[in-house]
């Protein structure tokens, strides 16, 4: 099934993911290969907990089986916060398209993706 077109939608629902980042790409944001629905990615915002170190974080957008690069190894410095994307800047996934994201060192980033799934 394709994704919905979006003029005329039937369902809007607001979501939030949370996670603590570790050193391999992980799933953040999946939208399935038979959803029917597009996924509306308004803010990724990335929070270096460590109070005293620098830690890289790195996202994929990854379409099917090919990842393609929204921020790789970008300094998140120690006890600042980094706004990858917003609201000015939105991405859509389709159908069979994610979100990975990861930290070069583990436990000292935390991100918060929050996104709409549309249908």
């Amino acid at each position: 099934m394709a994704a919905p077109n979006i003029v005329n939608v039937s369902t809007i629902t607001a979501k939030t993911k949370t996670a603590q980042l570790t050193t391999s790409l992980t799933d953040m944001v999946s939208n399935a290969s038979s959803s029917g629905k597009v996924f509306k990615i308004n803010t990724i915002i990335v929070a270096n907990v460590d109070g005293s170190n620098s830690a890289d974080v790195t996202v994929d957008v990854v379409q099917g089986a090919t990842g393609r690069y929204l921020a790789y190894t970008i300094a998140v410095p120690a006890d600042s916060t980094l706004v990858l994307l917003d609201k000015n800047s939105v991405i859509y996934l389709e159908e069979n398209h994610k979100i990975r994201a990861s930290a070069s060192a583990a436990s000292d980033l935390d991100i918060i993706i929050s996104y709409e799934e549309i249908s």
